[in-house]
């Protein structure tokens, strides 16, 4: 079987954003579908309704809306890459995305969390930590391959309410 081709979203970003939230590619059906975390059994949307105590919506635009109004941005630390299925040990030839402009457009941003481990090593291997006025965290991943207790994730993630409430 061949690897797929594929090429990640355009950021969800505006001069507001002080967290960006990093995956490493997304999965088919969030590909298929053009949503980030489509796949219902990622935890993402999940966690991130959680941190802020409100329920969660269902309805993509809304959800969209909740993370501007709270100041977090979207991305994937990979532009490109060849990918069988939607493991990220699948992935290979990947090529980060553009972050030196990210982080001259969008000067707000404060704290960059990674989701799980290959976002973390390919932005550490591609792009490096070397920007001022900007913090690093990798996180556990949402993805169900991800086995930690949901409420165990809850609690790592939690670190970006407490960015935002004390920035």
């Amino acid at each position: 079987m061949t690897k797929t081709s594929l090429q990640s979203f355009l950021p969800i970003i505006d001069e507001t954003s002080r967290v960006l939230v990093l995956g490493s590619m997304p999965s088919v059906q969030s590909l298929r579908e053009q949503r980030y975390y489509a796949n219902p059994q990622n935890q993402f949307w999940r966690i991130i309704y959680t941190i802020f105590s409100a329920s969660l919506d269902s309805d993509y635009t809304r959800r969209i809306e909740f993370i501007r109004s709270k100041r977090i941005a979207l991305w994937d630390v990979i532009a490109t890459c060849h990918r069988e299925g939607s493991l990220d040990s699948k992935i290979k030839d990947e090529k980060a995305n553009d972050f030196g402009q990210l982080f001259n457009t969008y000067t707000n941003l404060g704290l960059v969390v990674f989701n799980g481990s290959k976002a973390y090593a390919t932005f550490k291997k591609q792009v490096g930590f070397d920007f001022t006025k900007v913090s690093f965290k990798q996180l556990p991943s949402t993805s169900p391959a991800n086995t930690i207790k949901l409420e165990e994730k809850i609690c790592h993630w939690s670190i970006i309410r407490s960015f935002l409430d004390n920035s």
